[in-house]
């Protein structure tokens, strides 16, 4: 039996996104396939690297990818991360239901070292809450 399938968008899929993943990976076990993209992606954040190791979940492996390479696929929830992949997102084949978390981009972020890995992983946390409360709602658990 195919395991549903879970993309989640945001603008550089170098935070946000990537920490869905492996969160979703983590918490999901092989119950769900877990994806991100970008709609410009770039390369994944050293402090989303770091702030997420920390909680024993390793994204060194991961790369940004393009939401174009992803293009008719077939994806049982498409979760957009920040307001610009909600916008900017392509239409997928199949009944993929959508959802929207509104989340702040870390990599924004300025000041100390301290500092910006405050804010990573203040997203991280409410990452790993936005997951949890995902499949919650959505897998018998």
């Amino acid at each position: 039996m195919l395991k549903p399938r879970i993309l989640f968008l945001c603008t550089g899929n170098s935070c946000r996104s990537q920490m869905a993943e492996g969160w979703l990976r983590q918490l999901a076990g092989d119950r769900l396939e877990a994806h991100s993209a970008g709609v410009r992606p770039t390369a994944v954040n050293p402090y989303a690297i770091a702030v997420m190791r920390e909680a024993g979940i390793d994204l060194s492996g991961q790369r940004s990818k393009n939401v174009a390479d992803y293009l008719g696929q077939h994806f049982a929830w498409i979760i957009t991360v920040c307001d610009n992949a909600r916008e900017s997102c392509p239409i997928f084949p199949g009944m993929a239901l959508r959802e929207h978390w509104p989340l702040e981009d870390p990599a924004d972020a300025t000041g100390s070292e301290e500092e910006i890995l405050t804010v990573f992983r203040k997203t991280r946390d409410e990452v790993e809450a936005r997951v949890q409360d995902f499949l919650t709602r959505t897998t018998n658990r």
